[in-house]
């Protein structure tokens, strides 16, 4: 959906929703997506929150990505998506491309994602730049990263042996 209303819409049949689409919409908070028990797919462009918080509901979500979240701090409330397989967080292509960033304070709440299997880090890192705790992530299989330092994407690379590549597709949203 792409809505210029200023705050989330009212969904009936909330748990009937599986695939889910938010982009650059004008809302003023995510929160009421934890109402989407039952989603698996969710794609977000601009995330007006400063937390992840609006997340913590939608356990059974196998994909998340979010483009553009610039208040985000922590990584912590992702680590109740225990079914996440796909993850990818950008900031904007703008932000991206002058390097600036969105600083976490530390990419350790990715390694309770038992299942994570591809993962995109697109100008989202830590103050450190280091993926060393990632290396504990053993269900990954491939990352894609910008921002960090070309000696670290190698030596993760190398030390872990995931691929360097892009995430699959989502299988439900289009």
């Amino acid at each position: 959906m792409r809505d210029k209303a200023g705050s989330f819409p009212d969904v009936p049949a909330v748990d009937s929703v599986r695939a889910l689409r938010v982009w650059h919409c004008k809302y003023k908070s995510l929160a009421k997506l934890n109402a989407f028990h039952n989603l698996e797919e969710l794609v977000i462009a601009s995330f007006p929150d400063d937390s992840f918080t609006a997340l913590e509901g939608v356990g059974k979500l196998r994909y998340l990505s979010v483009l553009h979240m610039p208040k985000i701090k922590s990584l912590a409330p992702l680590a109740n998506l225990g079914e996440l397989e796909s993850l990818s967080l950008a900031t904007s292509p703008t932000w991206d491309a002058s390097g600036k960033c969105t600083v976490v304070e530390s990419l350790e709440p990715l390694v309770s994602l038992h299942k994570l299997k591809h993962l995109e880090l697109f100008g989202v890192r830590p103050q450190d730049a280091s993926l060393a705790v990632l290396e504990k992530c053993k269900s990954l299989e491939s990352v894609r990263l910008s921002q960090y330092p070309k000696e670290e994407v190698e030596r993760f690379i190398s030390v872990t042996g995931v691929r360097n590549a892009f995430n699959p597709k989502p299988s439900l949203i289009g």
